[in-house]
């Protein structure tokens, strides 16, 4: 199992805005890598928002986010207070309620 990570600093005030692109735009970009297994937004106190999306294959990680960071630049970049960093690596804890 391998997560690709990206993160940002949104501009403030823009939580509501981000959760709609996100959906409408993300979602299906992330989803349709072949191997995807999940996908989790976290919107931090400070307008941190990390995307977290699991998948069975590093390749498949980096090809994720490949895409999500061209569609960031594309679609995000007037809501964001800079520029995203992605990360992709093997999954060494995981659990379930």
């Amino acid at each position: 199992m391998y997560a690709a990570i990206r993160q940002a600093k949104a501009k403030s005030g823009s939580a509501e805005e981000l959760t709609r692109r996100i959906k409408d735009g993300a979602v299906p970009i992330i989803s349709d890598v072949e191997g995807f297994r999940a996908y989790y937004v976290v919107y931090a106190g400070d307008d941190t928002v990390t995307a977290i999306s699991i998948f069975d294959k590093f390749e498949q990680a980096e090809e994720a986010n490949k895409r999500a960071i061209a569609w960031i630049e594309k679609d995000l970049g007037p809501l964001l207070a800079g520029d995203a960093r992605a990360v992709a690596g093997p999954v060494i804890v995981h659990t379930l309620a």
